[in-house]
């Protein structure tokens, strides 16, 4: 994975960590996740957060509470570049929930005078530029959304889909998600709808084999170390006999 371009690649975070933004943007990182859903955020430290982000030049999504319209238009009102919908079900769905990512006529979001519109106004060519720039990837980690996934693609208020490997096994009656044959062809199958929408699709890759797949099926970025492995990992190094 050496000749991988560190722009294509992303840290996952669970805490509002500033100094492993830091580490990582130093490294060479330029695109961070936030796991709201399952992480220990509150609002306060997640503004800090984005704004030290977005100093950094990093691009920053949150994958927000849930499918509601609060969560979404928090995350995109303090900045962030894109948000990641957990829990989507069918196209039907989908499309009541991505709504709230974007300005109408194309959606609902409802408009705040914060950090994208620098604390003020703003004029028409804001509310459209807001819904070119901000990215509303909804997850696919259902055995619903995956019959779907052309469905929810094609809509306009969907810029692409993120995958949610470990719960689409789960829904799919697999058990434990194991990156077998069926977890791959669930894979395929996104990557190809994806690829005849024209949309982009991301994937948590942490293992090479997930980032190979991934690669040959034209992955957008990938997510490829989350904040508690790496500092488990970095622990379990330094325990190692030298």
């Amino acid at each position: 994975m050496a000749d991988l371009d560190f722009s294509r690649l992303a840290v996952w975070l669970s805490t509002p960590h500033q100094a492993m933004l830091e580490i990582a943007h130093d490294v060479g990182y330029r695109r961070v996740v936030l796991d709201v859903e399952h992480g220990l955020f509150d609002l306060d430290a997640t503004d800090k957060l984005v704004a030290l982000a977005r100093a950094l030049g990093m691009a920053i999504y949150a994958k927000v509470l849930g499918p509601e319209a609060i969560p979404i238009q928090q995350a995109l009102d303090m900045g962030c570049d894109g948000v990641i919908i957990p829990h989507i079900e069918d196209a039907v769905h989908a499309a009541r929930v991505t709504a709230a990512a974007k300005y109408p006529p194309l959606g609902g979001r409802s408009f705040s005078g914060t950090r994208p519109a620098r604390y003020g106004g703003a004029p028409q060519s804001y509310y459209d530029g807001e819904n070119r720039r901000t990215r509303c990837f909804p997850m696919v980690e259902s055995a619903a959304a995956l019959a779907d996934i052309e469905a929810i693609l094609a809509l306009p208020t969907v810029d692409g889909v993120f995958m949610g490997p470990s719960d689409l096994s789960l829904s799919r009656g697999r058990g434990a998600y194991r990156n077998g044959p069926e977890d791959q062809a669930d894979l395929r199958r996104v990557a190809a709808a994806a690829a005849a929408a024209g949309k982009p699709w991301i994937m948590p890759a942490w293992s090479n084999e997930e980032r190979r797949l991934s690669e040959q099926l034209g992955v957008d970025f990938m997510v490829v170390i989350d904040e508690f492995g790496a500092l488990k990992w970095a622990l379990t190094e330094a325990a190692k006999p030298v």
